[in-house]
């Protein structure tokens, strides 16, 4: 019996959290800066969360270097102004301490990479999206391309 309700429970909080998406720079970037062939998935992937069908979550980090990369596009009004219609559709969740250290302390080779793993982990969101699938080889969350995600899920 106590077996049955703790797969109840990890049910429930695993349903629960199965919208939840992380996003990763170059996704954002792929919407915002219109980059072809990675645009329209990452359009319809921004336009569910839209219409409340995806919870998409990143960082502080994230959001500075889109920034950064799409102001040399764009210049800095329009690249703060895109940034400010997408906010609308993204949660922006911290880093903290923790997630810092196990960074630090993890096997990525991309340190940044590795502090969005780890957020993502906390916050208990089962899916990152990233083009970037390459330095996830141990993630024991799901790590898929926008696309993948959207053809797994039948969502296209």
């Amino acid at each position: 019996m106590k077996i049955l309700i703790i797969n109840l429970i990890t049910l429930l909080i695993w349903t629960k959290n199965m919208n939840k998406i992380f996003v990763d720079t170059d996704v954002i970037l792929d919407l915002l800066a219109r980059r072809i062939p990675h645009f329209h998935f990452s359009a319809v992937l921004f336009t569910f969360a839209e219409m409340k069908k995806l919870e998409l979550y990143t960082t502080p980090l994230i959001i500075a270097n889109t920034f950064y990369i799409l102001r040399k596009q764009l210049g800095n009004d329009s690249a703060k102004n895109a940034l400010r219609k997408l906010r609308i559709l993204l949660h922006v969740i911290d880093s903290t301490e923790s997630v810092i250290d196990k960074a630090l302390n993890s096997d990525f080779s991309d340190f940044e990479d590795a502090i969005q793993y780890y957020t993502a982990l906390e916050y208990g969101i089962p899916v990152i999206l990233t083009r970037n699938i390459r330095d996830y080889k141990k993630a024991s969350i799901v790590v898929q391309t926008p696309e993948s995600y959207l053809v797994t899920k039948q969502l296209i």
